[in-house]
């Protein structure tokens, strides 16, 4: 998971709450169908929709195998859009580093992409970036492709997305946890309120906790990595004003082998657990797996909390028993969207939020591991939608 350096505002204030993550890998252009382990949903269901509800136009709806219902009413940022999508057309989606398999950004957006294809009928074309000079070329020849919409996974691609979005006018562009300065009348950024997920799952941390010592593992040390740490410390105090909260980042602002070391995150993890601490929240992208092995080194009653996607669904049978939680973010639902709204005839970009209040962010139950406090977080969530609650974002 990569997050965008900078927050910009544009004119809506939720966008404080959006948070990036980007990881990729092998650079191939495929039409593929990921798979996922079974388990229990995350919260409920579609961003910006009722769940179950339908748009005028749209093909087909449906669940994934993690849970997420696809398929509602679309966010008004598309433009309320009325057409039909074609069976046999096209979307391009350009992974980062990390690709398929990253078990969080990237396969969030590629279950996205599978709704699409299952359930609209959409063929789709995947790059995956090994390095960060493939991007520009992979968005190049997605564009090429005569795919529409394309969607870029990740705020490193923006400069990129920007000039190409700029040759291609008639292409429409997504891009996942970035308003980029300027954007193109054709590309929708994609972002998410990530401080009020990060909140819920911050309550769970300082409701199992035991011994009152929790931690926070950054990715780079950013603005947007703040918000989920804002919102997880907001959380815990919210639970037990006293508690105490480690915190540490593995990277400066542009260092991006901080998503990329989970050995690094390993060895902080560690040393939390060995002083006591018994849960710890990692929001580094891969390096987050760090986190999770060292919660299974560590032994009973040592919970690690996973990001983006649901976590529990992919790890191995000694992992899950150490993931407490993960705080999600619905880049499958923005994605599935993104290309159900453009094949409806969406022609327009726009910011698109997605936050508690639409379901584009909350937490795992996968487990089981939540259900005795699930009800005290669910009241944390209705207080934070009703503004009750005002979540930090820094």
């Amino acid at each position: 998971m990569r997050y965008s350096k900078r927050l910009r505002v544009a004119s809506l204030a939720v966008v404080l709450g959006l948070a990036a993550a980007a990881c990729g890998s092998s650079a191939k252009t495929t039409s593929t169908t990921a798979t996922t382990k079974g388990g229990t949903a995350t919260t409920a269901a579609t961003a910006g929709s009722a769940a179950g509800a339908t748009t005028a136009g749209s093909t087909a709806g449906g669940t994934s195998s993690g849970g997420t219902t696809f398929g509602g009413k679309l966010p008004d940022c598309f433009g309320n859009p009325t057409g039909t999508v074609t069976k046999g057309s096209k979307a391009g989606i350009a992974y980062d580093t990390g690709g398929r398999g990253d078990g969080t950004f990237n396969d969030s957006a590629a279950r996205g992409a599978d709704a699409a294809k299952t359930g609209l009928g959409v063929t789709i074309d995947e790059l995956e970036a090994k390095t960060g000079d493939d991007r520009n070329p992979n968005l190049t020849t997605l564009s090429g492709n005569g795919d529409n919409p394309i969607i870029a996974v990740g705020f490193l691609f923006e400069t990129d997305l920007l000039k190409i979005a700029a040759a291609n006018p008639k292409t429409m562009y997504g891009i996942v946890d970035d308003v980029p300065p300027g954007a193109n009348a054709n590309i929708f950024s994609l972002v998410f309120a990530a401080n009020e997920g990060s909140f819920l799952v911050g309550a769970a941390a300082a409701l199992k906790s035991k011994s009152g010592h929790i931690g926070f593992i950054g990715g780079q040390d950013i603005d947007l990595i703040h918000n989920f740490e804002a919102g997880y410390d907001a959380g815990a105090k919210a639970v037990n004003s006293k508690i105490i909260i480690e915190s540490k980042y593995l990277g400066a602002a542009g260092d991006n082998a901080a998503w990329t070391s989970p050995d690094k995150a390993k060895e902080i993890a560690t040393g939390w657990y060995t002083s006591g601490a018994d849960v710890i929240y990692s929001a580094a992208g891969g390096s987050g797996n760090g986190t999770i092995d060292a919660a299974v080194a560590a032994g009973d009653g040592k919970w690690a909390i996973g990001v983006d996607s649901d976590q529990y669904l992919t790890a191995t049978p000694a992992q899950q028993k150490h993931i407490l939680t993960s705080m999600v973010k619905h880049v499958d639902v923005a994605t599935y969207d993104t290309i159900r709204a453009v094949g409806q005839g969406a022609t327009k970009g726009a910011v698109c939020t997605f936050s508690l209040a639409n379901d584009g962010v909350g937490y795992a139950t996968s487990g089981g591991y939540v259900d005795d406090i699930k009800a005290k977080l669910d009241g944390y969530k209705a207080d934070i939608i009703s503004g009750k609650i005002v979540v930090p974002a820094k």
